[in-house]
């Protein structure tokens, strides 16, 4: 009540003081009622909350009138969205009779009147032309050329409307002429409208083009496109047709979305034989000059290339480099060049597991945005399966199906393609393998150890996924189950395990050009169920069960010195977890620690030497597969690349 006098007071000594004798302010005494109603609210909202902001500063005033509103003491001050568009609605509409207008620009034989103002404003091309002292200053009508009236008329449809139609017709001739007239609203639209026709035909030329002219977003996308979509996009015509300095600056990238370097190797090879005649001397400058990293080829990729590929048949100079590459990668030494490392997103599977009974649970952890994905389930429940990628696909291996109905070990081979978002069921194993090691040497998948029943596995078997077919290699010198595996410069390591009386500090190296295991260096803690995975030269063992205990110490071992070295443990203790290495960083999943099943994840980062705990997965588990591999498409460009895939 005493808020309402004092308004109606104010308002009453207002009127005796200005209304009664001077009828013309009762526009001023409806303004000073406003101002003191909003001051007053003002007041009493800031007395009664004070750590609450006052309303943002845009707010709608009217049905017709949007305003942006910033306040400065008692003053507001209001600024229209609409005045631009409806004063320019007015310039156009004279524009349109002829009124107003204070210069003619002629292209060919059309004319165009205009105002001087506008095109001043939306053109630093015409601003220069008609304010700087040219001769066009003084003059009435302008001459245009180079320029089809089509493309001029839309351009200044567009400096009076802000509207412009861009369609495949006429986007190549709009965006020079945009350019020229230094109309950078129109080029910005331009280059969105090609970007959005990006694909394998067509990037490219559109990322030369843009290159050329200075288009730095539209390049940079289009090469983003390149890099992401390679595979198709080798197969192109502009591929085919690109110069060699234009090829090498392509293939020298380590972005490069490719699932093994024999990709680019065959990207070449077709590039050379579109005109061979006059590309063959090439074939060694794109070996030479290392747009092909020939290190990270595969002996059995090179050897067929030594004995079967053509080009190699005349030219001396490229079979010796390659034979020289053959023999240099069967002494298992670090590389000197560095593989590419995707632009795609990678993100990390899990696959199946156990909690209270085998799980079909298929997921994935996308590290960029630190959230879990569910994806298809596995075709059959299973845990103690191990897991790989090979040229984007994603094998799971082996298990046990421990459920309510059946409780049989595995010899089972499943595939999911990313693209297609689908599993399939390939050839099984030779043998079923329950907590079984996997790991991929030369592109094949190698299945180690694990149990079948009460029997427990020495041998060890291969698949080549371009036969669909599994073949035996030589036996382990111990018998493990829980085994870890991984791979660094050419050889299978298969560390610790369960020989069925000890939980085991053995190491095993595997190698291929002499089909043996060689014992290396134990670890220093006896490890069953322990995660197992490598970083550069070294290898690192990750809790696992001692025989008493579950473990959250972390061992790493230095191949090139031969030595294992402590690191800081995990936060849990874990054993039958799954680990693998993303972005240089270490990621252990799940597992055990002697009482409960941990959905939890923990992330190892070496340049820190520390834990981090992170984003959970969606529910307990151990005995899962695990691997890195390319995210599940989204979009309908993958329908594309499935062929490549495949």
């Amino acid at each position: 009540m005493k808020f309402q006098k004092s308004i109606q007071y104010e308002i009453q000594k207002h009127d005796r003081d200005n209304y009664t004798s001077n009828p013309s302010s009762i526009m001023e005494g409806c303004l000073y009622y406003s101002y003191f109603a909003r001051r007053t609210l003002t007041h009493i909202a800031k007395m009664a909350c004070p750590e609450i902001p006052l309303p943002c500063t845009r707010q709608k005033v009217d049905d017709k009138c949007e305003f942006e509103c910033s306040e400065l003491g008692g003053c507001v001050t209001y600024k229209s969205l609409k005045h631009p568009c409806s004063a320019f609605e007015v310039l156009s509409e004279l524009r349109d009779s002829r009124e107003l207008c204070d210069i003619t620009l002629v292209v060919d034989t059309v004319k165009f009147y205009a105002h001087r103002a506008v095109l001043v404003s939306c053109s630093p091309y015409f601003k220069a032309m008609l304010t700087k002292g040219f001769k066009e200053c003084k003059k009435d009508k302008i001459e245009l050329k180079d320029v089809h009236p089509c493309i001029f008329s839309a351009i200044i449809e567009f400096m009076y409307t802000s509207k412009i139609s861009i369609s495949e017709s006429n986007v190549m001739q709009l965006l020079p002429k945009a350019m020229m007239y230094q109309v950078s609203d129109i080029v910005e639209a331009c280059c969105e409208f090609l970007e959005r026709q990006l694909d394998p035909q067509n990037c490219l030329g559109y990322s030369i083009y843009a290159k050329e002219h200075g288009l730095v977003r539209l390049h940079q996308k289009a090469c983003h496109f390149i890099f992401t979509n390679f595979c198709a996009v080798s197969h192109s015509e502009e591929f085919l047709n690109l110069p060699l300095p234009q090829l090498i600056r392509v293939l020298h990238q380590d972005k490069l979305n490719v699932w093994s370097e024999c990709e680019v190797y065959d990207a070449c090879k077709r590039w050379v034989k579109h005109d061979e005649k006059s590309r063959k001397q090439d074939f060694e400058k794109l070996l030479g000059d290392g747009a092909i990293r020939a290190e990270h080829l595969t002996p059995c990729f090179l050897k067929r290339q030594l004995d079967k590929c053509e080009l190699l048949r005349s030219d001396h100079k490229c079979k010796d480099y390659l034979s020289k590459i053959f023999q240099q990668l069967k002494l298992h030494k670090p590389g000197k060049v560095p593989p590419r490392h995707p632009s795609t997103a990678r993100v990390i599977y899990t696959a199946g597991g156990y909690l209270r009974q085998s799980l079909k649970t298929f997921e994935c952890y996308d590290p960029m945005a630190d959230m879990w994905h569910t994806l298809p389930c596995l075709p059959e429940a299973r845990s103690g399966l191990g897991a790989a990628t090979i040229h984007g696909k994603f094998y799971c291996v082996g298990g046990r199906n421990n459920t309510a109905e059946a409780n049989t070990d595995s010899n089972q081979l499943d595939c999911y393609c990313p693209l297609k978002n689908t599993w399939r069921t390939l050839s099984p194993m030779i043998a079923s393998r329950n907590r079984v090691g996997v790991a991929v040497l030369d592109d094949m998948l190698y299945a180690v150890g694990g149990s079948q029943g009460c029997y427990l596995h020495n041998s060890a078997e291969r698949y080549n996924v371009d036969e669909n077919k599994w073949t035996m290699v030589a036996n382990m010198n111990s018998k493990r189950i829980g085994v870890g595996c991984t791979v660094v410069n050419r050889l299978l390591y298969a560390v610790g395990g369960f020989d069925g009386q000890i939980r085991l500090r053995s190491v095993e190296c595997y190698h291929p050009e002499n089909n043996e295991w060689l014992e290396v260096r134990p670890m220093k803690t006896q490890r069953s169920g322990a995660g197992v995975a490598s970083i550069g030269n070294y290898i690192f063992a990750v809790g696992g069960y001692d025989g008493k205990n579950q473990l959250n110490s972390v061992e790493r071992y230095d191949i090139e010195n031969d030595v294992w070295e402590d690191l800081p443990p995990m936060h849990s203790r874990r054993s039958a977890l799954s680990v693998d290495v993303i972005g240089g960083k270490l990621y252990a999943l799940g597992g055990y620690d002697g009482e409960d099943f941990l959905p939890t994840v923990e992330c190892y980062d070496p340049k820190e030497g520390t834990w981090t705990i992170i984003t959970n997965m969606s529910s307990g588990r151990s005995g899962a597969g695990v691997a890195v591999g390319m995210e599940p498409c989204k979009t309908s460009m993958c329908s594309g690349m499935v062929m490549e895939l495949n």
